[in-house]
C-alpha cells in the first residue's frame, strides 16, 4: 500500500508542477483532463478492482506524459527541441512520445482486466483484440481532437498539435498501435509476474 501512496504523491506533485503557468492554460487543461478522469475511475473502482503495482505504475507514467505535455504543449516540449535540432528533425516529436504510450500504457490495463475478468477465452485472438481496442481508442482521440479544434478554432490547434503535418492523426495511430504491439511483446511476462503475486 505504500507504493500505491508513493505513486499518488508522484501523481500529484507532477499535476501540480503542470499547471504553474502553463504555456496555453487551455490546452494544458486538455492535456491533464484525461489523467485526472482516470485517476477518479481508479479512486472509485479501487476497492472493487485493485490493479497490481505493476500497472498502476504504468499508468503513472502515462500520467506523467500528459502532464509534461500540457505544461509545455506537446509542441514546444524543450528536451524535443533539443533533440529536434541535434538530428535534424523537421517537428519535435514528444506528440508521437504521447500517443506511443496511448498504446502501450492501456494494452496493459486491457491484458490485466481481461486476465484477471476472464473476458476472452480463445488465446488465439487474445492480443489482437488488445491492440485493436488499443488502435479504437487512439482513433477515439483523433476523433476529440478533431472536434476540439473544430470548436474552438485557435484554441484548440495546440491540443491538436499536427505542426504542420498532413499524416499527423494517421501517424498518431500508427505509433499508438505499435506501443501496444510492444507492451504485450516486451511486458507481458512481468505483468504475469506482478499478476502470480496477488
Amino acid at each position: 500500500m505504500k507504493s500505491i501512496y508513493l505513486m499518488l504523491v508522484v501523481f500529484f506533485a507532477t499535476l501540480l508542477w503542470s499547471v504553474i503557468n502553463p504555456k496555453e492554460p487551455f490546452t494544458c487543461f486538455l492535456e491533464i483532463i484525461p489523467a485526472i478522469i482516470g485517476l477518479l475511475i481508479l479512486l472509485f473502482t479501487f476497492k472493487q478492482f485493485r490493479f497490481t503495482n505493476f500497472t498502476y505504475f504504468l499508468i503513472l507514467m502515462h500520467c506523467i506524459i500528459l502532464f509534461i505535455g500540457g505544461h509545455y504543449t506537446y509542441a514546444e516540449v524543450p528536451f524535443f527541441d533539443y533533440i529536434k535540432e541535434v538530428f535534424h528533425q523537421s517537428r519535435n516529436n514528444y506528440d508521437k512520445v504521447g500517443h506511443f504510450a496511448q498504446g502501450f500504457i492501456p494494452a496493459m490495463i486491457i491484458r490485466e482486466l481481461f486476465i484477471r475478468k476472464k473476458v476472452i477465452n480463445n488465446q488465439h485472438f487474445f492480443n489482437f483484440i488488445i491492440v485493436s481496442l488499443c488502435l479504437a481508442i487512439s482513433a477515439a482521440y483523433e476523433w476529440i481532437e478533431w472536434f476540439v479544434s473544430l470548436a474552438t478554432g485557435e484554441g484548440g490547434d495546440a491540443f491538436l498539435g499536427t505542426q504542420g503535418d498532413i499524416w499527423d492523426t494517421q501517424s498518431d495511430m500508427l505509433f499508438a498501435t505499435i506501443g501496444a504491439i510492444m507492451a504485450l511483446v516486451f511486458l507481458s511476462k512481468m505483468q504475469d509476474k506482478a499478476l502470480d503475486k496477488l
